[in-house]
């Protein structure tokens, strides 16, 4: 399932820089409760003040297994729930201390900003440091010295999430966070998943180098550029320009992972990828492999593929159908035992698939209605039972044009919905994963996220989907791969 429901965004705070020997014997600021796990011991530092945040008085009910009984406690459960998941995978004779707050962010009636987290300071030159001359985010660079040697008195790891979340009109109303710890989120957002994936980059999945000019941090790169790797010039960026860093943060496909342990765990993890092959008498220069984002709804592509005739829906006046309505007598017969082919636009992607699936469609494909990357189609109704993908603007032009000659009934274009078996969903010719590159540098997204086309869903991709777990390591989940191969 492919969604991009909940974006998330990373600190707008810039980490402190800390250079050669460490600062011993800190001290770390407890004002919340301490969570002990036998590989490495986690403590969120609670950085509210009374009566707000993780001290909030108001009553809650207890619900999926967090025995809180008042906001504030249930959101420090969740907390420490998370981080009791990431002490059992990590290892670490240092503790790692999460200065934590609930306070108002950005957000509106439709979009909010979940959280935000991040590495508090950055070293470069500590003890036993694999590397010299390279930034570290705190928390590794203190297990990796056998000490810790962030200042004293502050966290490894910052993070703030939104306190209004789901609890005002004005700040996505009905999507709270569901602070559970079953998973059982219905229509919320599972705080525990946010915290997993938030948590993540503070450990130091996150690149501090500037992804919109390519500049390192005083001349220094970070430990995660020695393995973000160029796939177009074989280079990792380390061994490149800032010009050509900057390049390649906004080429779609254009930046993968390098690290030996999570391409070694990439065929544990991924599906094959989605693919629309188009055909047949009539497909002309349309013939050929189409790449496609996934739905969060429907069934999945999978092999023997769905096949049939792609016929258009047109139910607007410029020749576009957007099929937001029940479709016409003459659109139902265009699509009945057919693929229809749709634009984006004026209402969810789930109601053209209702809309379609009523006409006898036996699959969707949304053509966009801008330039852009392949990107999936969110939403969710347990109903849809065909499956659907979405293709770019252009491609969805160069179709068009091969439909022109098509009758009420017949179009002569086939079109085949199923997985290429020869590569591995959100991965390039050699394996490796995807980082998340748009073609539009997304601050705080952008690099520092694996691609959207991954299948299953990984955690650290730049939004929260549905079918996530609390699961960080493989057979489901890359995360922990990538934080091993940086050093943990």
């Amino acid at each position: 399932m492919k969604a991009a429901d909940f974006p998330l965004r990373l600190p707008p705070h810039l980490p402190r820089l800390k250079h050669g020997a460490a600062v011993l014997g800190a001290t770390a600021l407890l004002l919340g409760a301490a969570q002990a796990q036998a590989a490495a011991t986690i403590v969120i530092v609670n950085q509210n003040a009374a009566g707000v945040g993780f001290n909030d008085p108001t009553p809650a009910a207890p619900v999926g297994g967090n025995s809180g009984t008042t906001l504030g406690q249930q959101r420090l459960n969740a907390f420490q729930y998370a981080a009791s998941i990431w002490g059992a995978t990590l290892t670490s004779n240092v503790t790692i201390r999460i200065g934590a707050s609930f306070v108002p962010l950005s957000c509106t009636a439709t979009s909010a900003t979940l959280g935000s987290a991040g590495a508090n300071e950055i070293w470069t030159d500590f003890p036993n440091a694999p590397r010299t001359n390279t930034w570290y985010p705190s928390a590794l660079a203190s297990k990796l010295a056998g000490e810790d040697i962030s200042t004293p008195g502050e966290p490894h790891i910052v993070a703030r999430f939104n306190s209004r979340l789901g609890l005002f009109a004005d700040c996505l109303p009905g999507s709270g966070f569901y602070l559970g710890l079953d998973q059982q989120f219905g229509s919320g957002i599972d705080l525990v998943t946010v915290l997993l994936h938030e948590f993540a980059h503070g450990l130091g999945f996150q690149t501090f180098t500037d992804d919109a000019t390519g500049e390192e941090i005083q001349g220094i790169p970070s430990i995660w550029d020695y393995y973000l790797l160029d796939n177009r010039l074989n280079r990792t960026w380390v061994e490149l320009t800032d010009a050509q860093r900057a390049a390649s943060a906004i080429t779609w496909r254009g930046l993968s992972w390098n690290g030996p342990i999570v391409t070694a765990n990439v065929p544990r993890v991924l599906a094959p990828s989605s693919n629309l092959a188009v055909s047949g008498a009539a497909a002309g220069q349309a013939a050929g492999n189409y790449e496609v984002g996934d739905a969060s709804f429907g069934p999945p592509l999978a092999n023997p593929p769905v096949q049939g005739q792609l016929m258009p829906v047109v139910d607007q006046a410029d020749g576009t159908g957007l099929a937001c309505m029940p479709l016409s007598s003459l659109n139902a017969l265009a699509v009945r035992g057919n693929v229809a082919l749709v634009d984006r636009g004026a209402c969810n992607f789930t109601v053209k698939a209702l809309n379609v699936q009523a006409a006898g469609a036996i699959a969707m494909v949304v053509a966009d209605n801008a330039p852009g990357d392949p990107i999936g189609l969110s939403g969710s109704d347990p109903t849809i039972a065909i499956p659907s993908v979405r293709i770019t603007q252009a491609a969805g032009v160069t179709l068009k044009a091969a439909l022109q000659r098509r009758s009420r009934t017949q179009s002569g274009v086939v079109a085949s919905l199923g997985v290429n078996p020869n590569r591995l969903a959100g991965t390039d010719a050699a394996g490796r994963i995807l980082l998340y590159t748009p073609s539009e540098l997304i601050p705080g997204s952008s690099v520092s996220h694996y691609t959207t086309e991954a299948k299953p869903n990984q955690l650290m991709e730049p939004a929260i989907n549905d079918d996530l777990s609390h699961q960080v390591t493989p057979p489901r989940d890359l995360t922990f791969p990538l934080l091993q191969d940086i050093g943990w």
